[in-house]
């Protein structure tokens, strides 16, 4: 039967937010201090209502099918309206314990973290964060399977974006050549662009990119440069530089990007490529929790 706002139980969209928000039947129940058996009997109530599955076994939980999903975006407005009206002030960001995950590389760590843990420290000094690696092929299911919290990356074009993913930009960094400080190279006003594609260079790849970034940049201009390694990280390209005759071409975050270009040279890329943007993403299902909205407003005060 279609469902209609008149034939629809209201009290199970507290159980629907709780198998979006956890993903797995289990810690929903716990979630509403609810036995897993009277969940199991909610869904199938919340199946017949909306006439759909609205989840789906997925290793060790649930994923929401294209139905919840559009369901989900309304309600959780609604639900976090309801919520903010009638628990004003409930989340004690001082008092909290909460332990958070964040994916990211090591180039946006290094920027994000430091930042992050001194106002942590001043305004939520129990809370904890983690982070792990963030590899682009892993981006979609890392959000949904509740590995991570938050993922603060660059988006790749080539990755079309799940449904599900909200984000909201953060900076846009650049690009600089970079080499060790008596690199020949370096001592040339702008390196030619053939003498720059002939240099050996070294690159950073995260895991699922077969091509770093400038990399793609290049093919679509019918350019290839030498490049004879790539790593995974990004202080491991700036070692290499800096005791090789290796170059790079790394980001650059004007203003943000910590002090790490000691026995290197900066010098102006010779093609530009298109600017990017480093962005908060975090998945749908949060939108009506009082920790992660929280978090996502003292990332936006910081970088926004």
């Amino acid at each position: 039967m279609p469902s209609t706002y008149r034939n629809a139980d209201l009290n199970l969209l507290k159980v629907f937010e709780a198998l979006m928000t956890e993903g797995n039947v289990t810690r929903a129940a716990q979630k509403l201090s609810l036995t897993q058996p009277t969940v199991s009997n909610a869904l199938r109530r919340l199946r017949e209502t909306f006439d759909d599955p609205l989840f789906m076994r997925s290793g060790t939980g649930i994923r929401p099918t294209r139905r919840a999903i559009d369901l989900w975006e309304p309600l959780a407005h609604s639900l976090e309206t309801i919520r903010g009206t009638l628990e004003i002030d409930s989340f004690d960001a001082r008092q909290s314990t909460a332990t958070l995950t964040i994916a990211m590389s090591d180039y946006v760590a290094s920027i994000v973290i430091p930042r992050l843990s001194r106002q942590l420290g001043r305004l939520a000094p129990a809370m904890q964060i983690h982070t792990i690696p963030n590899a682009l092929i892993d981006f979609g299911p890392v959000l949904a399977n509740n590995v991570a919290d938050f993922a603060i990356s660059v988006y790749a074009d080539e990755v079309q974006r799940p449904p599900f993913l909200k984000s909201r930009a953060l900076w846009s960094p650049g690009f600089i050549c970079v080499m060790r400080a008596d690199h020949p190279l370096g001592r040339l006003a702008r390196i030619p662009l053939k003498r720059f594609l002939a240099a050996r260079h070294i690159d950073v790849s995260l895991a699922g990119k077969t091509l770093p970034t400038y990399d793609v940049f290049l093919r679509s201009r019918g350019l290839q440069r030498n490049l004879v390694a790539t790593v995974n990280h990004y202080a491991t390209a700036y070692d290499a530089v800096r005791s090789s005759d290796l170059i790079a071409v790394l980001p650059l975050s004007k203003g943000l990007d910590p002090p790490r270009m000691t026995g290197l040279r900066q010098v102006t890329v010779p093609l530009e490529a298109p600017p990017r943007m480093v962005e908060l993403f975090w998945h749908q299902r949060h939108e009506t929790s009082p920790l992660h909205q929280w978090l996502k407003a003292v990332l936006l005060e910081l970088f926004e």
